[in-house]
């Protein structure tokens, strides 16, 4: 397929992250210009209707149908490898592995997590099954039999900064951040960061498919600040002009908050607490910011930053609706 050209296919595109992706790459010049196309495959294709409003070509999937997969696929030459906030995310990831081979799919993007490299498969399955599907997606640079992985790039993702808004109700109620992470640290990155630099990455040109400043990295993306639970609600108490305090919660609380006011994927809550549980073993204390700054251009978001855009979200509101986020 001609490099003139870029068609880009975004897998769980009716989640958080390929939603806004999509919606970046489909509504912003320095990227719609780029494009050819972008399609979408969501298991809730009613989901995006707003993105086939911008112009997205939305095909709704279910995972156990290999000939339509490639069938989707047949004018894509570029894949946004979003791995599905489910139980079985590995098994579908290798079906989507598979069918962008039988489609020759020559460039390659996967969304991975940051720490799944230092989670261990006792104590952090749900994180540590990244490697599992970063295992999928390496060796195809190798398979000469095919041209799909000629031109990947792996970005591990640092702990979404979003995730704090499940805990919105204590923090509007209480005015408290409750977080299982004793007193260690960690870098939560924005959505809208990792969203940005893969839409760099996806619509970057080289003579292979990506950029070749981008093609075959591991890129590591976390926010620009180690913060503990206390610095967190410091920064929210600056940006609100409310005074918020951390709260370290057990494990067990934070099950209960999770399985009580949010609608989350159980799968997505046992990663929520391997996260949790890396981050008091001391293994997220550390920054990764520089492969998104020469990038992107621009540094990333800042805590204070982050809380400034989500107000309605943690400040107590006489009439307030929560907003809808795919998990």
């Amino acid at each position: 397929m001609s490099n003139e050209q870029r068609n880009i296919c975004l897998t769980a595109a009716d989640g958080q992250t390929g939603h806004l992706i999509a919606e970046l790459l489909l509504s912003h010049p320095d990227f719609s210009s780029k494009i050819t196309s972008v399609t979408c495959l969501a298991t809730d294709p009613d989901s995006c209707n707003d993105l086939a409003e911008l112009g997205a070509i939305v095909l709704p999937y279910a995972p156990g149908q290999p000939q339509y997969l490639v069938d989707c696929l047949k004018k894509v030459d570029t894949m946004m490898l979003i791995p599905p906030s489910v139980a079985q995310k590995v098994a579908i990831v290798q079906e989507l592995v598979q069918a962008a081979q039988a489609a020759d799919v020559n460039n390659i993007v996967l969304l991975s997590a940051a720490g799944c490299d230092l989670a261990e498969r006792d104590k952090q399955p749900r994180l540590r099954e990244f490697i599992d599907i970063e295992g999928m997606v390496l060796p195809l640079k190798g398979d000469t039999s095919t041209q799909t992985g000629h031109s990947p790039c792996i970005i591990r993702a640092g702990f979404y900064a979003e995730n704090i808004l499940l805990y919105g109700q204590q923090a509007r109620e209480k005015a408290m951040i409750p977080l299982p992470i004793n007193n260690q640290k960690f870098a939560p990155v924005a959505l809208g960061d990792i969203a940005l630099l893969a839409a760099h990455v996806l619509t970057g040109r080289g003579p292979h498919g990506l950029d070749d400043r981008h093609r075959g990295q591991l890129l590591v993306a976390t926010g620009p600040m180690l913060t503990s639970g206390d610095e967190l609600a410091a920064a929210a108490t600056k940006a609100l002009g409310v005074k918020m305090e951390f709260v370290s919660i057990t494990e067990q609380d934070a099950v209960q908050i999770l399985s009580t006011q949010t609608e989350i994927d159980p799968s997505e809550q046992e990663y929520l607490l391997n996260y949790y549980s890396l981050v008091r073993e001391g293994k997220a204390n550390y920054v990764s910011t520089a492969a998104y700054i020469q990038i992107t251009g621009v540094p990333p978001t800042q805590p204070e930053e982050f809380f400034r855009m989500y107000p309605e979200e943690f400040k107590r509101r006489a009439n307030r609706g929560r907003k809808t986020r795919a998990a």
